[in-house]
């Protein structure tokens, strides 16, 4: 696992999203133009968190988030997305 040279601050968290599906439990490959935006993801970076809640998740865990959470950034050729901790729903 690469360190990101990306600090979040107060108790916003950087998460890298999983690759999406290519394929049902059936076996059928789903083309590009239906595939939908994952809702998983690694945690690469998190803030400090505020003065009164510190931060529950920390760098390596898997979540999940919201369909529309977060907001999208590139940075040395990944794609991650940033969010505030609230919008994630739960650790794996």
């Amino acid at each position: 696992m690469s360190k990101l040279s990306i600090k979040p601050l107060a108790d916003r968290v950087i998460v890298e999203p999983l690759a999406a599906e290519t394929k049902t439990a059936s076996g059928i490959i789903i083309p590009d133009s239906a595939k939908e935006k994952p809702q998983q993801g690694i945690v690469k970076a998190v803030g400090n968190g505020s003065k009164d809640e510190p931060m529950t998740v920390k760098v390596g865990d898997t979540v999940l988030y919201g369909k529309f959470a977060g907001t999208d950034l590139k940075f040395e050729g990944t794609d991650y997305l940033i969010m505030r901790e609230s919008d994630i729903l739960a650790i794996l």
